[in-house]
């Protein structure tokens, strides 16, 4: 019998620390939030495919800065609305500029590279990342050469199509991927290269993955999912894919590399920055932070502005009104033949307004990447400790019916005054702020401007179903807003 006891409270004891272990810390001076649960978290109140409504639905009750559990262990604080965000990332950018997980890409980069990367490491990455993207062309008249080169192979490909309905997403990715690779590699692909189909496929494989609501759910659980056969592993390998071309792409650069000439593209910038400071013990530039810097462009640049161009041209059939209005100033402005360039963007005031409506309505990744304290900071009267998680809801930034009335509805005129000429709106933040603000925006402005009007100056597009039967609703909504699939069809103006 006394056996027994001891059994039972040695049991009992073994009960209340695995307990203790899956109740998440004390929050005493964290903001609000819902009660979480042992092992689940707040998974009753967030379901994995609805994340971000989830947040948005808890804001009504929590106000614009609350604190949610992603599973029983990962404490985040979410910012909703301009507001919060700008104070947070733009006032507060020293204490806020860590970057925090994101748990399905983590088994694949860690915190290497520089997007995933951190403190010293992260400085040294960036500030070479920048460099390198400069040096190759972006915002200089070789990198919008670059782009009209490869939009106007674009604009053959719609052309052999001509008449008949495609879907233009996987042309689109090609453009994007290849403009990247043009300028991480030196090198573009055929459109009908099998490998090249096999890396942009990977690419949109990945964000979809991501995006899911299985990679929403492995964001919550994987510590336990991750052994576990599931979608997950299908997302692995497309990240494998990323990661076996860009080491092929390194290994040639490698055996070429001209030590006495200037870096030809971003690769050769890593490498001759890594020859100079071989005999360096601190240096972070490294064949592994190389690789990671290198994959995440490929991945980023094939997905994210082909998206965006896909849902410009998604929004021109639902509303042929618009269309006609651009093509108006696209004649007026540039007359025919002529391809568009960057410096043509002031006289577009209708066209730039139209693209910058795109970018705010579509919200590409709504809930912001995460960031992370850097130290431990008082902010809004609360005490955010070291290394806290937050989510800067940057789709709340974009959608916010303070700055933007009637969010929801696409208006390009909230970006003309009432004379017709572009105006600026201060909570436009698709690409974030602070000094984690994307650095590709540069990239991916000219890209989807020099490509939406190379499209627009040569063709008239058409749906072949009726512009109302149109959906604007993402397939996806997870870490991104995915467009859903539709068919086109051009005709030669």
């Amino acid at each position: 019998m006394e056996a027994t006891g001891t059994w039972a409270l040695l049991l009992l004891l073994l009960l209340l620390v695995v307990l203790k272990l899956a109740l998440p810390r004390t929050r005493s001076h964290l903001p609000p939030g819902p009660t979480p649960l042992p092992l689940l978290g707040n998974l009753l109140q967030l379901r994995p495919g609805a994340l971000y409504s989830g947040f948005l639905q808890l804001s009504k009750k929590y106000g614009p800065v609350f604190t949610v559990h992603l599973g029983p262990w990962r404490r985040v604080v979410v910012l909703v609305g301009y507001k919060a965000v700008r104070e947070a990332l733009g006032d507060h950018t020293e204490e806020f500029n860590g970057r925090g997980k994101l748990t399905t890409m983590e088994r694949t980069f860690g915190d290497h590279g520089v997007f995933f990367s951190n403190g010293e490491r992260w400085r040294q990455l960036r500030k070479l990342t920048m460099h390198a993207l400069r040096d190759v062309g972006m915002g200089k008249r070789e990198g919008e050469e670059l782009i009209q080169a490869e939009a106007q192979r674009l604009v053959e490909a719609f052309q052999e199509m001509e008449g008949q309905p495609f879907d233009p997403s996987l042309l689109l990715a090609q453009t994007t991927s290849n403009v990247i690779c043009s300028l991480a590699f030196g090198l573009r692909f055929p459109y009908t290269d099998k490998e090249f189909q096999a890396v942009v496929g990977a690419a949109g494989g990945t964000l979809l993955g991501m995006s899911s609501p299985w990679g929403q759910f492995y964001e919550m659980f994987s510590w336990l999912l991750q052994p576990l056969p599931g979608p997950h592993k299908q997302l692995f390998g497309h990240l494998d894919t990323l990661a076996a071309f860009t080491i092929r792409q390194i290994q040639q650069h490698w055996r070429n590399l001209d030590t006495s000439g200037p870096a030809r593209d971003i690769v050769d910038a890593y490498l001759l920055k890594m020859a100079q400071e071989e005999q360096d013990p601190n240096t972070e530039i490294t064949e592994k932070n190389l690789l990671m810097t290198v994959t995440y462009l490929l991945f980023s640049g094939t997905v994210t502005t082909s998206a965006t161009v896909c849902y410009a041209l998604l929004l021109l059939l639902k509303y042929p009104w618009v269309q006609e209005r651009v093509h108006e100033e696209l004649t007026q402005e540039l007359g025919v033949g002529r391809a568009p360039s960057l410096g043509d963007r002031a006289r577009l005031p209708y066209t730039d307004a139209v693209l910058h409506e795109v970018l705010r309505l579509q919200a590409l990744v709504p809930m912001g990447v995460p960031h992370t304290l850097t130290r431990t900071t008082c902010f809004r009267g609360y005490t955010l400790p070291k290394g806290t998680e937050v989510f800067p809801l940057i789709g709340s930034v974009l959608h916010d019916p303070e700055f933007f009335e009637q969010p929801e509805e696409f208006n390009p005129g909230r970006f003309l005054d009432a004379d017709g000429r572009f105006k600026k709106h201060e909570a436009f933040l698709p690409f974030s702020l602070g000094k984690r603000v994307c650095l590709g925006e540069g990239l991916v402005r000219a890209e989807v401007f020099l490509l939406f009007t190379a499209i627009l100056q040569s063709f008239s597009l058409e749906s072949p179903c009726p512009p109302g039967a149109l959906s604007l609703k993402p397939v996806i909504s997870g870490f991104a807003n995915i467009p859903p699939a539709f068919q086109l069809q051009v005709r030669s103006r």
